[in-house]
């Protein structure tokens, strides 16, 4: 039985070149009730945003000086580098933080200008995450390829792209070597503004069916909306229950019991599905359609990153390729069943709570599980700092035994819930916090 995405809309090819949409004029026929929500802490959460920045900044250095011609770097090349890689303090401070991955050395024409390198423990570290890219290659091409496929053009500016490389498991050099090696896939061409830009070469119809169809194909059976013209003629057609697929919600304490929220909660749910691989441009940016829209282009972003999460900004950046509202962000602290805000590390990052359980993630990604190896190695400190051969050994046997020492799990401490009968308005308190 095929899915809603190659049903009620047309397809790739179709969008970009014939003015057709089953969608047309599609207006919400009766507004759903809504509260004001007070942003509710996880200390779990905001714990596991903290842990890893420092887990970030480490890796992009590496990667840094591993694609060095000289294979190091100057004190003076990473002086301006702090806020780039979203530190607290001083980069020069934290690279000497972890000897074990860095090793400072005088340089070699100027001895009072210190210069750093990957230690072999470093190197090593190094060459074992291209093992894992390229064993993971063709997952890679997939998150790309659903990157595109989510856009209106199927297509991104590399300068988007490339601050995603973390969230989403990305090689260093994936604009080159994948552009090389799968150019039945991806196309690099330069912008009107002369900027280089990323672009679908064709449609794979198999990545178009989303993560929340997957996880709902049982539960949902036959529930396929009507495709006939009557049937898709106005959103009034749309019979409520047809292909309204629910999105997984973990609550925050006190917020189940709220009848006015459930309420709320169970209207949204049984709203229709709109895949985020289908064209959205002919749904009424004010309508309940579009909003429960906008939560799955959202929900299926962050199931693309490898940790279930990513920074605000980010997702700003791609506000107009990925059709969403210029005040999408409210989202978040409205659907907090759905999303979690955390504000360490001087940033707002957005986490999708079904990715996590208990503080770890539900289905770690094979890289995701060599950063936590990297993660320990950083967090031994000076006792393996010329042990890499001895660490490296042992390190499989130890690690899974000895990681709870320094990813401190969390039970969910969360405050009380404001819950009022006002609609949200303006941005949430959390939403107009600067990034």
């Amino acid at each position: 039985m095929r899915s809603i995405s190659t049903n009620i809309f047309p397809s790739f090819f179709q969008s970009n070149n014939i003015p057709f949409s089953p969608l047309h004029n599609l207006h919400h026929f009766r507004s759903i009730a809504k509260v004001r929500l007070k942003w509710v802490k996880n200390r779990s959460m905001d714990h596991i945003t903290d842990t890893q920045t420092d887990l970030k900044a480490a890796c992009l250095i590496k990667d840094a000086i591993a694609r060095s011609s000289t294979a190091y770097l100057t004190s003076k090349s990473l002086l301006d580098s702090q806020k780039l890689l979203g530190l607290t303090v001083p980069t020069l401070r934290f690279v000497r933080r972890y000897p074990t991955l860095f090793e400072e050395f005088a340089h070699p024409k100027y001895p009072s200008l210190p210069c750093f390198k990957l230690t072999q423990l470093g190197q090593r570290m190094h060459d074992w995450e291209i093992r894992v890219f390229n064993e993971s290659e063709d997952d890679i091409v997939e998150r790309l390829c659903r990157l595109l496929m989510m856009t209106r053009n199927k297509m991104l500016p590399l300068q988007a792209i490339h601050p995603l490389k973390w969230d989403l498991g990305l090689p260093d050099d994936f604009d080159r070597n994948l552009v090389r090696k799968f150019p039945d896939h991806f196309r690099v061409f330069k912008g009107t503004n002369g900027s280089n830009s990323l672009k679908l070469v064709h449609w794979p119809e198999e990545y178009s069916v989303s993560m929340l169809q997957k996880m709902n194909e049982k539960g949902i059976g036959g529930s396929i909306v009507d495709t006939s013209s009557d049937a898709v003629s106005g959103y009034g057609n749309y019979k409520r229950g047809k292909a309204a697929l629910e999105f997984s919600m973990s609550f925050p304490r006190g917020y189940g019991a709220q009848k006015r929220v459930k309420a709320w909660m169970d209207e949204f749910q049984k709203l229709p599905y709109i895949s985020p691989y289908e064209d959205s441009r002919a749904i009424d940016p004010n309508s309940e359609l579009m909003e429960k829209r906008v939560v799955g282009v959202l929900h299926e972003f962050l199931w693309l990153t490898i940790y279930k999460k990513t920074k605000r900004n980010y997702l700003r950046s791609l506000r107009e390729e990925l059709n969403l509202p210029h005040k999408f962000t409210r989202i978040f602290t409205r659907y907090p069943g759905i999303f979690y805000l955390t504000l360490k590390c001087k940033t707002t990052t957005v986490v999708l709570r079904e990715g996590y359980r208990r503080g770890r993630l539900v289905d770690p990604h094979p890289l995701t599980r060599l950063r936590d190896k990297l993660q320990y190695v950083m967090r031994t400190g000076l006792i393996y700092r010329n042990k890499a051969v001895d660490i490296l050994t042992s390190l499989d046997h130890s690690f899974d035994n000895n990681v709870a020492n320094y990813t401190k799990e969390e039970d969910i401490d969360e405050e009380d819930m404001e819950v009022t009968d006002e609609c949200c308005d303006s941005e949430e308190e959390i939403g107009s916090e600067k990034d």
